[in-house]
């Protein structure tokens, strides 16, 4: 594809006729790696008094989201290659395999191994998911079902932490993760049956085995400076600074690699065919950084400063999740029945601005329902963005590439957030060791310590709190208005497909999978 040129209208399968059913399984596998993360995560306390390993607890996610991202572009890319339903399905085997294992684990370091497997399979989970919806789906009518994925995405954000501290509380912290094996068969039979991608016939395939090793040492680099910097190691130490050079190093061997390589893992030509996919992934970091900052201290924030229930903490984020399926119903059906999107990432990144440098000016004495009213203006900012960026992504590219950009998109999304949770986690901490002497450590607060402070110190800890959540929410408008800039730069591509009409296969020879 030149760099003028655009994806042809007829590059799609006919949409089938039984389309809802067929996403309401690929949908419920998303919804799957979305919720393990946040089960697991309200279920750790529990692990650690169980099994012990405490000063390794945080790489229980480190080796979960190492893998997920690191393995995400590899799964594209072989849904490319080979079939991305055979893909998808096997992601969905590797994912419960390590949820049974990790949910035997007699140690935390059975658990941290058994979790990174877990991890390779939930790759494969979302990147196989946003694929399978750009091939089944023209970007033109894509519309009509956002509000679907919008749904689910905000069921595992609101429902993770709620279903976690129930299966904790009454079946034990081993069910965070068996919970996973009958949704995960459910997913794995519905899909088998229900699910038909016509894939193209290749005669040979070459697998880019110089670019998956040079992509998995990039982003190992990545994460886990992310991970340590500001936590276990000073953001200027020689640890980190050394990760991030490798990183620098390895990104310029990768890009080195892709331009050489006959079937590149993430082909140079959906960066350069259209200027709306790098673009998309401004957006797609932003979102991500806006997301793990909004759901990690929020909820810490109004915990801390104002109250509320830590029971309850999943639905504390309702403003916003109700603000994000909103924008993205709103924005669906408007581009489905007008072919024009370009307005809504222009809108979604300043309502994030905006809502962001509001959320920047919350102190101790804000009230529950400002914060809340701030919450909708971020929340119809991200379903304005994420949506909207990922259907902009696959509209850039020829069908051939729809996994490999896919995979890109989530992944540009997941480095956001492991960046975002890393500064605004060095941000938190600082605030709080400056300013009070109080229980934090790496971005947390024990609250039952925090109620047995005098008047004076519980007064001057709340106020670190509240300053360390102005300066997070600060960072995030910052990036917004970043993000605001580069939507503007959008080129509003004709979108392929038309409303209320099935685009006619392209005549190439395909077998159904």
């Amino acid at each position: 594809m030149s760099a003028t040129a655009t994806p042809a209208a007829d590059d799609m399968p006919v949409v089938p006729k039984n389309i809802r059913w067929v996403l309401l399984g690929v949908l419920m596998a998303m919804l799957l790696s979305m919720l393990d993360g946040l089960i697991v995560g309200t279920a750790m306390p529990t692990v650690v008094a169980d099994i012990g390993g405490i000063d390794h607890i945080s790489w229980v996610v480190t080796a979960y989201t190492l893998t997920a991202a690191c393995s995400t572009p590899v799964w594209g890319k072989m849904g490319d290659l080979f079939n991305r339903k055979h893909m998808f399905l096997g992601s969905i085997v590797v994912f419960m395999i390590g949820s049974v294992l990790s949910g035997q684990a007699s140690s935390m370091g059975e658990l941290i191994g058994f979790r990174a497997l877990q991890g390779i399979g939930a790759g494969g989970l979302m990147a196989g998911a946003f694929a399978l919806i750009g091939v089944l789906l023209p970007p033109r009518e894509r519309g009509k079902y956002q509000g679907m994925v919008a749904v689910i995405q905000a069921v595992g954000s609101i429902g993770g932490p709620l279903v976690g501290g129930f299966i904790t509380g009454h079946l034990g912290w081993r069910w965070a993760f068996y919970v996973n094996i009958p949704i995960g068969l459910i997913c794995l039979v519905w899909c088998g049956i229900m699910l038909h991608v016509p894939t193209a016939r290749r005669a040979k395939v070459v697998i880019d085995w110089l670019g998956i090793t040079l992509m998995t040492a990039m982003i190992s680099a990545v994460v886990m400076a992310a991970t340590w910097a500001g936590s276990t190691y000073a953001w200027t130490s020689w640890q980190i600074l050394s990760l991030g050079v490798a990183a620098v190093l390895l990104l310029v061997a990768f890009i080195a690699s892709q331009q050489r390589a006959s079937e590149p893992l993430l082909p140079p030509r959906i960066f350069t065919g259209n200027r709306d996919f790098p673009i998309s992934a401004v957006l797609l970091v932003v979102a991500g950084v806006a997301m793990f900052g909004g759901t990690l201290y929020l909820p810490l924030y109004q915990q801390g400063v104002q109250g509320a229930s830590a029971s309850n903490s999943g639905l504390l984020l309702l403003p916003m999740m109700v603000g994000t399926v909103a924008a993205s119903l709103v924005a669906g059906k408007v581009m489905t029945r007008t072919g024009k999107y370009k307005i809504f990432p222009v809108v979604g990144a300043a309502s994030l601005a905006i809502g962001m440098g509001l959320l920047s000016t919350m102190d101790t004495t804000t009230s529950r329902f400002t914060t809340s009213a701030y919450m909708v203006l971020v929340g119809i900012g991200t379903g304005f963005t994420i949506q909207m960026a990922n259907t902009i992504a696959q509209n850039a590219v020829e069908l051939r590439d729809m996994g490999a950009a896919s995979a890109a998109t989530s992944l540009f999304r997941t480095l956001g957030g492991s960046l975002g949770v890393a500064i605004f986690g060095s941000l938190f901490t600082r605030a709080i060791q400056g300013q009070a002497t109080a229980p934090a450590e790496g971005g947390h607060t024990d609250t039952s310590a925090v109620e047995g402070m005098s008047g004076a110190a519980k007064d001057a800890y709340l106020h670190a709190v509240a300053h360390g959540t102005q300066q997070i929410f600060l960072v995030g408008a910052l990036c917004a208005a970043a993000a605001f800039v580069a939507a503007l730069f959008i080129k509003e591509t004709p979108l392929r497909g038309k409303p209320d009409s099935a685009p006619q296969p392209k005549a190439v020879p395909a077998k159904t999978a």
